[in-house]
């Protein structure tokens, strides 16, 4: 199974908001698509409208891992709750580590463990590692390494629900744009030199001749 990047950052704002807020859950449409949009703890940031919400939301569940919870108990509004544990049988640190890596890519386990604090509890990197294990060794495997980016040192951790290799090309040209932009800069402003030297160049070769 794999996951549009729409689907994933509903799911994972579902499952991040579950564990970390469950007073606030489930989610009005309102509250979700600011989860979505957030700017914080997100990679890439967006700015999805409602609509893109709710069409993730329907086919999310007719991948039946997201309910539609109807008004009740004085609620006015439909709401929506995350049924990935109970789709995939998973424990809420499994469910959390999943939600960072569709919320934020790729990441090293240190970075995994850092960023899961709200949402489950991890001893150490030891546990973390563990249930990558657990979540890589599945039939389907939920995780999968990717290996080091060039000058880290820490091997990193993809979700093949997100597509791993949408993941991928989506941060080498984030490193990419980050790389060039100064060089970019860089030939901008030596340009205008060459067109500023010319022209004086042209200046004095008028005044030379006349």
């Amino acid at each position: 199974m794999q996951l549009s990047a729409q689907c994933a950052r509903v799911l994972g704002s579902l499952v991040e908001k579950g564990l970390a807020t469950p007073q606030q859950y489930p989610l009005t449409i309102n509250a979700l698509v600011a989860a979505c949009n957030q700017t914080s703890n997100r990679e890439p940031v967006v700015s999805y409208d409602e609509a893109t919400v709710q069409s993730a939301l329907d086919d999310l569940k007719d991948l039946r891992l997201v309910r539609f919870v109807l008004p009740s108990h004085g609620r006015s509004v439909v709401r929506y709750r995350q049924v990935l544990d109970e789709a995939l049988a998973l424990d809420d640190r499994q469910c959390a580590v999943l939600a960072v890596l569709m919320l934020r890519g790729a990441q090293t386990v240190g970075e995994l463990r850092t960023r899961t604090e709200r949402m489950a509890r991890f001893e150490g990197l030891v546990e973390v590692e563990h249930e990558l294990e657990l979540l890589g060794s599945r039939d389907e495997p939920l995780v999968t390494n990717v290996g080091r980016r060039p000058g880290q040192k820490e091997e990193r951790w993809a979700s093949p629900l997100v597509g791993t290799e949408d993941v991928e090309r989506s941060a080498d040209e984030a490193a990419g744009a980050v790389l060039h932009a100064p060089q970019r800069d860089e030939v901008a402003s030596l340009r205008s030199e060459v067109a500023e030297l010319r022209r004086e160049l042209e200046e004095l070769r008028a005044s030379l001749g006349g």
